[in-house]
């Protein structure tokens, strides 16, 4: 482990509210010397600064004029992010940037014109094409992967990012094209998510990611810090110290007020603390970072201390809670000025040199933002609105996935946790990039007894995942640590690498920390970039009541919240055959799918079936009538499918009445037609699902039959659902809040006689 900051002198913060850095001139060139810059580079970190300022200061003044609508700048982190960019290699290591890091992208490739072509919202943004705010930049050709405006959900990214590129490099046939030739003559294709997925990959790539101060107080960003450490893993944190969140100052954020103090115990890391407006200390703490990880032994964090010269935002104003003297006692340590003085005392450049570069740099940065007034702007068209929400290129109800059952040597009903397992092999065994991970989900960590055969293994708390370490390694299959955002954060950063993982979540109900993962990042790295990033995974979910003691934490329903979802797709099977055929159709397509497996209907005689072959799969927006009827209408889905029927069958017998049961398979997309054609045929409908009955799923379909189908309709929709309550342990009660079989049959008898 190393502690140290770039000029060789350990900087701590003392205990006022002012930073006081000690001039050490001498330490600091005498680092230099070992990772000396030449002329050369030290004339372009200045520009790189400066071009960095000037793009902040035009953008300010289009705000100001109103030609943009939001602006954030990068102003007083440069030297710390110049000398990140000049150590690292663009289109080689991989980048996870915030939203201060406009040097570093500048000395990446970016340029002022991809940059202010964001801040108008231009069509050829491309970043986001207008989608996403200023201070967002991507770019595929130099691994900028797209971010959020999130804080420290990169973090997580970062780690998946690193895991794959150390997988690819453990396993390089996971990351080729399929090489058999086509009909056509032509190289054949996977027929799958990897026909749109190249991977490329290098041994000794860095994973770089950036964070202000005040994320750091965020879990995902410590969640991160374990992996990296215990994986050793080639990440470099930079941590861009400007001492306020906003208005909050660091040492409310920050314990100590000092983030370096806090993280200095993690094994494995190299630390670095330094003045992160002194260039010479920026670039031999960043180069030494960088040699640590690209040498394999472990993740790397330098902490700058920087300053924000500028307020947070031009929708903020600094002025209602900094005082005059801190800010100009702060204005003293700015970097551009500081670099400026240090070039002309030394002689690199004299004034004249200096006029010169930024007349330069002021004319490219005018005729970047003139060209960008006039950029075109993206088309309010809807279709063109929702393109890239999902995957263009293969979605998951295409005609493939319409296959046939196959008579395998294996007669036996399996049920539907068995036949998931049966799932998860056959895909693994076809497709090397699929690793498997979450809480418990392996055999055995410690493996020695399992490899000799003394233990049989866990493999998931419910047993579906049982074996795949066994066959497939501890590398594609593996224990998470307990934190569900660190499972659904790393494989977001896998995906977009190329992989395809495949994770539990032990629990519907604790799926909540994993939320903002979900639905900020994992849902929107598809549309945010235009296309230009994806992340197609697969979390699967063990989910429902009717365990007769599960209670309020291990019986919630929520699907709903996950539908609201645009970006992802949902799924929940109710039998055997169709978990198997679903999981494969998820597992293959090429978007993000949230897999719902109910709990109960695990190992219910109910729904199994025989296994149906390797290449068993079903389309998405693919609905089952599992019982056909003229009298009404009833859609359901997951649990209440057999419930359903049990009811339906009850009222055939008892009145003669054919009740027509719809089981969706799939929440999004859904089987509209499947559901019209029968309330147009029945000109009945009941709407049944096990969440809460107030805003939930039932709602939305209620609400497009009343809309689209009035006139075919005999009675109004009818819904039945849990109460408006949490699911409580005493069996009595937990009967009485789910809806029973007896509740859908007097729906039914009523609904019939209207």
């Amino acid at each position: 482990m190393a502690r140290r900051n770039g000029s060789g002198v350990e900087l701590r913060r003392p205990e006022g509210t002012a930073l006081t850095l000690a001039a050490n001139i001498g330490a600091a060139v005498a680092m230099a010397a070992e990772t000396a810059m030449t002329r050369e580079q030290l004339v372009e970190f200045y520009r790189l600064m400066y071009l960095s300022r000037r793009t902040d200061d035009r953008e300010i003044v289009l705000k100001r004029q109103q030609k943009i609508f939001f602006q954030i700048s990068c102003a007083g982190h440069e030297a710390l992010l110049v000398a990140a960019g000049m150590a690292m290699r663009p289109g080689y290591d991989w980048f996870f940037p915030y939203y201060r890091d406009r040097a570093i992208c500048l000395g990446l490739g970016n340029t002022v014109e991809d940059q202010l072509l964001q801040a108008v919202g231009a069509a050829d943004d491309p970043a986001s094409g207008g989608r996403q705010m200023p201070s967002h930049w991507s770019s595929k050709k130099l691994r900028i992967v797209t971010p959020s405006s999130a804080t420290a959900t990169q973090c997580l990214h970062a780690i998946g990012c690193a895991e794959a590129g150390r997988y690819f490099s453990r396993h390089p046939k996971a990351a080729a094209k399929q090489p058999a030739a086509g009909d056509g003559g032509g190289p054949a294709l996977w027929g799958d998510y990897r026909d749109f997925k190249d991977v490329s990959f290098h041994a000794d790539e860095v994973v770089y990611v950036s964070i202000g101060e005040g994320a750091t107080s965020q879990g995902e960003f410590w969640e991160s810090l374990n992996t990296a450490s215990n994986g050793r893993l080639p990440v470099l944190y930079v941590v861009e110290d400007n001492e306020y969140a906003i208005s909050t100052p660091v040492e409310v954020n920050t314990p100590g007020g000092n983030i370096s103090r806090l993280i200095a115990n993690f094994p494995n890391f190299h630390f670095a603390e330094i003045d992160g407006t002194e260039p010479h200390a920026c670039y031999a703490a960043m180069v030494e970072a960088v040699a640590y990880c690209r040498a394999g032994k472990g993740p790397a964090l330098v902490h700058g201390h920087v300053v924000r010269p500028y307020s947070h935002s031009l929708s903020d104003d600094e002025r209602q809670y900094r005082s005059e003297e801190e800010v100009q006692a702060e204005a003293a340590r700015d970097p551009l000025a500081r670099m400026q003085m240090w070039l002309l005392r030394e002689g690199i450049l004299d004034e004249e040199g200096i006029n010169r570069l930024e007349q330069r740099v002021d004319e490219e940065v005018q005729r970047a933002a003139d060209r960008a007034m006039h950029a075109v702007l993206p088309s309010p068209a809807p279709e063109s609105i929702l393109r890239h929400q999902y995957s263009e290129d293969l979605k998951p109800t295409d005609a493939r996935y319409f296959t046939e059952k196959a008579k395998t040597a294996d007669p036996a009903e399996r049920t539907m946790a068995e036949l998931i397992n049966h799932c998860l092999k056959d895909e693994m065994r076809r497709d090397e990039r699929i690793v498997v991970f979450g809480e418990d989900v392996a055999d055995a960590t410690r493996d020695e007894a399992l490899r000799a055969g003394k233990i049989k293994g866990k493999g998931g708390v419910f047993k579906l995942t049982a074996g795949l370490q066994t066959e497939f390694g501890s590398d594609r299959c593996w224990n998470s640590p307990l934190a569900e955002a660190n499972i659904v954060g790393r494989a977001i950063g896998m995906a977009v690498r190329g992989l395809k993982p495949v994770v539990e979540i032990q629990f519907f109900d604790y799926i909540w920390p994993a939320m903002h993962q979900m639905r900020n990042e994992l849902a929107a790295i598809r549309w945010r970039s235009n296309g230009q990033w994806s992340c197609p995974l697969v979390i699967r979910v063990p989910i429902g009541g009717y365990l007769t003691g599960g209670s309020i934490y291990h019986s919630q329903s929520g699907e709903s919240i996950f539908t609201h979802t645009p970006g992802v797709h949902v799924v929940m099977p109710s039998n055997a055959q169709d978990a198997l055929g679903l999981l494969r159709t998820a597992i293959r397509c090429d978007d993000p799918v949230l897999f719902l497996e109910h709990k109960r209907l695990y190992r219910e005689t109910f729904g199994r079936g025989v296994y149906p072959g390797p290449e068993y799969a079903i389309p998405f927006a693919k609905a089952k009538i599992v019982r056909q009827g003229t009298a009404l209408t009833v859609v359901t889905y997951g649990a209440l499918v057999p419930r359903g029927l049990q009811a339906a069958d009850k009222l055939h017998r008892e009145t003669g009445v054919d009740v027509e049961l719809i089981d969706l398979r799939t929440l999004n997309p859904y089987d509209w037609e499947t559901i019209a054609e029968s309330v147009r045929k029945t000109s009945k409908v009941i709407v049944a699902h096990e969440d809460m009955l107030s805003w939930g799923y039932g709602a939305e379909i209620a609400a497009r039959i009343g809309e689209e189908l009035f006139d075919s309709l005999d009675a109004p929709v009818r819904r039945v659902a849990a109460m408006d309550t949490f699911v409580a342990y005493q069996p009595l009660l937990e009967d009485k809040i789910l809806p029973q079989p007896e509740d859908l049959y007097r729906a039914m008898l009523e609904m019939a006689k209207y």
